[in-house]
C-alpha cells in the first residue's frame, strides 16, 4: 500500500532522512515514533506530496484514498455536523447532484450509489463521531465560528474519521483532546479496519492500536511488529547485540593490531604481519547504534508542611459574582497527595486548578490554606508566553535576581539545559525544550504544591517517562490534569471527578473511570492477570509514597544545603559589587578591611555549603536509585 524507497530529504542544511526504507501493508496499523525533531511530521508531509523528497521515491497503491487532519482549522458558519459530512466528497457531490437530476436512469444510478455507500445513515455516524469527541447535540449545530481553535480541531479529527480513508494518517492526534475523547479516540482506532500511520508519543494508545511500530531513528526507517512495549524490548535487545558485537570486533582489532605492532619489522614475521594487516583493512567496524540522550527532570525539594495544606468547606468558585461554576465544594489535600482531576473538557477542571492555586477566591464555603502554601502551576497557555528573543538562562536569572550565574546555570542543568542550551534564544527551541524550561520556571522556588494542567502536550516519550519519574521523586502535593494514561497510571493516588457544577473524590480506579466513559460493562477480569496487573500498578505507587517518604530528610538537607548556597552566592556578589564601586573608597576607609574579611569568610562558607550540596544531592541521587 506504501513504499519509501532508498528517501533523503534534507531542510536548512540539515539532512532528515537519509537512505530510508520501509514498507506498510493494507490493514496494518503503524505507530510513527522518534524523538522530537528526527523528522516524523515532515515524513508524514512527503508521504502528502507537500514535501519531495530529494533522492528515493514514495510509492502509493493506485487509487489509494489518503485521508489526514486538515492543518487549517475549519471554521465560519457551517456547523460541526455539516462540516464532518461534506468530509465524504462523493456522497456530498452525488446529493448535490441528485437535487438537479432530471433523467430517470440517471437518478435511479444516484440513488443506487448512495445506498451502497450508506449515505442516509452518515448523518447518525457522523453525529456518533463528533459525540465521543465531546460535542454534544446542541453543541454539534452550533455555528464553527463560535468554537475555540482547539475545539475546531477536533471536528477536523471527525471529518478524517468520518471520510473513512484507506490509509489515514493521523499526527498526534490526542494533543487537542481532554482524557475523556482521548480514550474514546482510542477505542475508536482499536475498531479501525483500515490502515493507520500515527504519529504519537501517547504510549497507551500506541499500547492498544499500533500492530507496527516504524521508528525514525539516526535518519533511517526501523520496522517492528507488535505494540510499543514490543518494540521497546526488542530494541533494547538489538542494542545489546549490536554493543556486544562492537566490543567483540574491537578485541579482534587490538589482537591484530598488537601482533602487527610486535613484528612488522622482523623479518621472519613481515609476511605474517603484511597478512594481518591486509585482515584489519577487511575487518568492517561495527556501528553501534547512539542511544538517545536522556532528558532528565529533577523538580528542587520544598519544605516539609503539617497536613492539611488546603481545606475546602461547602466551597463555590466561579468567574462572575452570583454564578459559580463549581459548587458545594468539600475537598482536602495533603502535602503528600497525588491527585488527577478526571472530568470532560468544559467541566470546571481548570477552575478548580486555579482555586486550589489561589488564583480564585471562594464566591461561598470557607477556605484554610496552609500559610505558607506556594503553588507552581504549569500550563499550555505559558509556554506561548515565553518571550522569543530571551533565554534560558535570562529567564531564569529574572526569577533569582539575588543568585549568581552558576546557581542559575545549576537551575537550569536540572531540566536539561546545558553550558550551550542556556544560551539559545527561546524561539529557536523546540517544544519540548519549551516545555522543560517552564518546569523550570515555575518550580525555582521549591513550592510545595505543583499543579499540571497537559503537561505532556510537547513531550515525546522518553521526556515523559522522565516527567513520570520526577513527580514520583518529588516531595510536594501533585495536582494533574492530563489526557496521559500512563501519566495518570504511574502518577495519581487519588481521583477527583469533576462533572455536575461540582467535584467529588472517584471511587474506583482508572480502569473503572475508562468503562464509564466509555459506557461499557464491566468486562469479566482473568483471575490471574487483570487482578495482579491492577496490584502491581497500586503497589507500585505505595513504593514510590514510602521511597519519598524515606528519602524525605536527605531531601531536606540537600535543599537546606542548596538555599544556603543561593543565599551565600547573592550575599557575595553583593559584597563585590560593593567592593567594585569606586565611592567604596571614599573618605571612610574604615570598613574596607572588614569588607575584605567578610569577603573571605564568605568564600570559605560558600565552598562549605556547595561541598554539602554534592555531597547530600550524590547521596540522594544513590539512595534513589538504590
Amino acid at each position: 500500500m506504501l513504499t519509501i524507497t532508498d528517501m533523503t530529504y534534507r531542510v536548512g542544511g540539515r539532512t532528515l532522512l537519509e537512505g530510508a526504507s520501509a514498507q506498510v501493508n493494507a490493514g496494518w496499523k503503524v505507530g510513527l515514533v522518534g524523538r522530537n525533531g528526527a523528522g516524523k511530521s515532515t515524513l508524514l508531509d512527503l508521504i502528502l506530496g507537500r514535501l519531495q523528497p530529494d533522492g528515493g521515491t514514495i510509492s502509493l497503491q493506485k487509487g489509494l484514498r489518503l485521508g489526514f487532519v486538515a492543518q487549517e482549522a475549519p471554521g465560519g458558519a457551517a456547523t460541526p455536523l455539516a462540516a464532518v459530512l461534506a468530509a465524504d466528497a462523493e456522497r456530498a457531490a452525488l446529493l448535490e447532484e441528485a437535487e438537479g437530476a432530471t433523467d430517470p436512469v440517471r437518478i435511479a444510478e444516484i440513488q443506487a450509489r448512495l445506498i451502497d455507500i450508506a449515505a442516509h445513515a452518515a448523518p447518525a455516524r457522523a453525529a456518533e463521531i463528533l459525540a465521543g469527541l465531546g460535542f454534544d447535540r446542541a453543541a454539534q449545530e452550533r455555528p464553527l465560528s463560535s468554537f475555540s481553535g482547539g475545539w475546531r480541531m477536533r471536528v477536523a479529527l471527525a471529518a478524517a474519521l468520518f471520510a473513512e480513508p484507506d490509509l489515514l494518517l493521523l499526527d498526534e492526534p490526542t494533543n487537542h483532546l481532554d482524557l475523556e475523547a482521548a480514550l474514546w479516540l482510542e477505542s475508536y482506532l482499536k475498531a479501525w479496519r483500515r490502515t493507520l500511520l500515527i504519529v504519537s508519543h501517547d504510549r497507551n494508545i500506541l499500547n492498544a492500536v499500533a500492530s507496527h511500530i516504524l521508528h525514525l531513528e539516526d535518519r533511517k526507517l526501523v520496522l517492528y511488529a507488535g505494540r510499543y512495549d514490543s518494540f521497546v524490548r526488542t530494541r533494547r535487545e538489538r542494542l545489546e547485540h549490536r554493543e556486544a558485537l562492537a566490543a567483540k570486533q574491537a578485541a579482534q582489532r587490538a589482537h591484530l593490531q598488537s601482533f602487527i605492532d610486535r613484528f612488522r619489522a622482523k623479518a621472519t614475521k613481515a609476511r605474517q604481519a603484511q597478512s594481518r594487516l591486509k585482515a584489519l583493512a577487511r575487518l568492517e567496524p561495527i556501528a553501534t547504534i547512539a542511544d538517545d540522550p536522556s532528558i532528565t527532570f529533577q523538580f528542587p525539594q520544598p519544605a516539609a508542611l503539617a497536613p492539611p495544606i488546603l481545606t475546602l468547606d461547602g466551597v463555590a468558585v466561579g468567574y462572575s459574582p452570583g454564578a459559580p461554576v463549581l459548587r458545594h465544594l468539600d475537598l482536602r489535600l495533603d502535602p503528600d497527595d497525588r491527585i488527577a482531576l478526571l472530568g470532560a473538557n468544559g467541566n470546571g477542571k481548570s477552575t478548580l486548578a486555579k482555586l486550589i492555586a489561589g488564583r480564585l477566591a471562594p464566591q461561598a464555603g470557607r477556605e484554610t490554606r496552609h500559610p505558607k502554601l506556594r503553588c507552581g502551576f504549569f500550563a499550555q497557555h505559558q509556554i506561548e508566553e515565553l518571550e522569543a528573543e530571551r533565554t534560558p538562562l535570562q529567564h531564569m536569572a529574572a526569577l533569582m535576581p539575588e543568585a549568581g550565574e552558576s546557581a542559575v546555570r545549576a537551575r537550569l542543568g536540572r531540566f536539561g539545559f546545558g553550558q550551550e542550551k542556556a544560551l539559545v534564544k527561546v524561539r529557536d527551541l523546540s517544544g519540548g525544550e519549551k516545555a522543560r524550561l517552564n518546569f523550570a520556571l515555575i518550580t525555582h522556588a521549591a513550592p510545595p504544591l505543583l499543579i499540571l494542567d497537559e503537561p505532556t502536550n510537547h513531550l515525546d516519550i522518553e521526556a515523559r517517562e522522565a516527567l513520570v519519574e520526577a513527580i514520583n521523586d518529588y516531595a510536594g502535593a501533585v495536582v494533574v490534569i492530563s489526557h496521559d494514561w500512563h501519566l495518570l497510571e504511574l502518577v495519581a493516588d487519588r481521583l477527583w471527578l469533576v462533572a455536575d457544577g461540582t467535584a467529588r473524590p472517584f471511587a474506583g480506579d482508572l480502569d473503572d473511570y475508562r468503562r464509564q466513559v466509555l459506557a461499557k460493562p464491566a468486562e469479566p477480569m482473568p483471575r490471574e492477570t487483570g487482578r495482579s496487573a491492577l496490584s502491581d500498578r497500586r503497589r507500585e505507587r505505595r513504593q514510590a509514597a514510602a521511597r519519598r517518604a524515606e528519602l524525605g530528610p536527605l531531601r531536606r538537607r540537600a535543599s537546606d544545603a542548596e538555599r544556603l548556597v543561593e543565599h551565600l552566592s547573592a550575599e557575595r556578589s553583593a559584597l563585590e559589587r560593593k567592593l567594585a564601586d569606586p565611592e567604596t573608597y571614599g573618605a571612610a576607609t574604615g570598613d574596607i578591611p572588614s569588607l575584605l574579611q567578610r569577603q573571605a569568610e564568605l568564600a570559605r562558607r560558600l565552598a562549605e555549603a556547595e561541598a554539602e550540596w554534592f555531597r547530600s544531592a550524590e547521596e540522594l541521587e544513590r539512595d534513589a536509585e538504590g
